[in-house]
């Protein structure tokens, strides 16, 4: 189909509102915190796994979404992906204590991994080739300012009403996208795909991540050797182990580990899980640091890194450009660097609550840092798989950024001193984020060393793709990565 017919528009609204749904609800989970932590009287350990559960199956079964969409058609597997995260946000909402809402979030992340990939599939399936990157740059411009509005909603949500609204909200939503996709998506798979579909591979991922996370969130509260917290990690060892060799073996990988012969592609990777984790573990403290030690309300803390995302719609289709000439060496390499910088100015908020500066400083100098780094960093991961593989390449970034945010929100808080329930103490919490702040700080400078002794600039700078990386884009490319802790606070 071309761009700008009515059949295009029914199909970029259906896939925005899809995919925007669980990029928003990633988003608001986080300002919602330290309330449910209250009403629950939960641990951080528990609401750390409020997070990770949600993340640990999106980030294991991502790759087989993908696969399965290609195998038994993109409108299907996408809205059985949507039924599943409505039905499973409801559960959400009516969950009744800690235990099940953790539950009911492993859940939704399944729900998200089948929807998420769907979205782009079948964009790029349904519009002709010269029309495609205006409908992902559309897709991507749209759904960025979705994921920036998530804060704002599920703040008001929260304050008005109840944090079980920012759940109850996806159901309506998720129906509506059910409607649309049902009369004006067209089907499609992908006739090369091969008959077998890597079901160990996906199952060894989720037992790796989930034997990791375990270990790494009850090791501080049950001790480093307790006989659940050592078997935990062991099964984590083993299960990545297994699936190495398993990948390997299989015919068909979920995740074809020759990318990964590719120098640049296994750099700019390394370089994406630094910066990622750095970020990840601090926006998943920065909401419970502003409401608990500097008295934000949920909307207002909601609103906070707003000016993140218009500093990025801003800056960031001129980083891309500017990548395109000089290559991405130098960008990634201080990118990273300044977002460090912003992370560590978040220290001032230890003492002082004011917005203007204690907060908004770090925010527009961390926007900076994003804005030099995302474009470039993204337009490398893809531009240096040949393009028939541009699909496995954009995946395993993607998947690649939400592990990083998975196990820094597992390891940070332990970190910093931050367990039990110090969260809710203003003192202990406010030392503990000074020392998580500095230690992502000193993460993000890491992965600005890592980029520019790893990265090479191409003889001839590879233009970047349109709609891939335009300034819209990397705002969603962004938004979309870090589902444990976005731009806009959570996971």
């Amino acid at each position: 189909m071309h761009y700008g017919t009515a059949a295009a528009r029914w199909v970029i609204l259906a896939t925005v509102l899809g995919s925007g749904m669980a990029a928003i609800d990633a988003t608001v989970v986080g300002i919602a915190l330290p309330t449910i932590g209250r009403e629950f009287h939960s641990s951080l350990g528990a609401l750390q796994w409020v997070v990770t559960g949600y993340t640990l199956t999106l980030a294991s079964l991502l790759l087989m979404g993908g696969s399965l969409g290609d195998h038994y058609g993109r409108r299907r597997v996408f809205s059985v992906g949507v039924v599943w995260f409505a039905v499973s946000s409801a559960a959400c909402a009516l969950a009744p204590g800690t235990t099940a809402l953790i539950v009911t979030r492993i859940l939704q992340g399944v729900g998200a991994a089948l929807l998420t990939p769907g979205s782009l599939a079948i964009l790029q399936a349904s519009f002709d080739p010269d029309d495609r990157g205006r409908a992902i740059g559309a897709w991507s411009g749209l759904g960025g300012v979705a994921t920036a509005a998530g804060p704002l909603v599920g703040g008001y949500l929260i304050t008005a009403a109840s944090w079980r609204w920012i759940f109850l909200i996806n159901v309506p939503i998720g129906a509506l996208v059910l409607v649309v996709s049902a009369r004006h998506v067209p089907e499609s798979h992908d006739p090369t795909a091969g008959r077998h579909i890597d079901v160990a591979g996906a199952a060894l991922a989720m037992v790796a991540l989930a034997g990791l996370t375990y270990g790494l969130i009850e090791g501080p509260t049950r001790g480093w050797t307790n006989p659940w917290v050592i078997g935990m990690l062991a099964i984590g060892i083993l299960g990545t182990v297994s699936f190495v060799l398993v990948e390997q073996a299989s015919s068909a990988p979920i995740l074809p580990l020759g990318v990964f012969r590719v120098r640049q592609f296994t750099v700019t990777n390394a370089v994406t899980f630094i910066v990622y984790a750095a970020l990840g573990g601090v926006l998943f403290l920065l909401p419970v640091e502003l409401q608990v030690v500097d008295g934000y309300t949920p909307l207002e803390s909601g609103v906070a890194l707003l000016p993140l995302t218009a500093v990025m719609l801003l800056l960031s289709a001129r980083s891309g450009r500017l990548a395109s000439r000089i290559g991405p060496r130098l960008q990634m390499s201080v990118g990273p660097v300044v977002v460090g910088a912003g992370l560590a100015l978040l220290a001032r908020t230890a003492t002082d609550a004011s917005y203007g500066t204690g907060v908004l400083p770090a925010v527009l100098v961390f926007g900076l840092g994003l804005a030099i780094t995302v474009a470039p960093l993204t337009a490398t991961a893809l531009g240096t798989i040949p393009d028939e593989r541009a699909g496995v390449a954009s995946a395993v970034n993607n998947d690649v950024a939400r592990v990083g945010g998975l196990i820094a929100v597992a390891v940070l808080p332990a970190l910093s001193g931050i367990s039990g329930s110090s969260y809710l103490h203003p003192t202990e919490l406010s030392g503990g984020f000074r020392t998580a702040v500095f230690i992502a700080a000193w993460l993000c400078v890491a992965g600005g060393v890592v980029a520019a002794f790893g990265i090479r600039n191409p003889a001839r700078a590879p233009a970047i793709a349109a709609g891939v990386i335009d300034g819209s884009s990397s705002v969603a490319c962004f938004h979309c990565a870090l589902d444990a802790a976005p731009l806009t606070t959570e996971a």
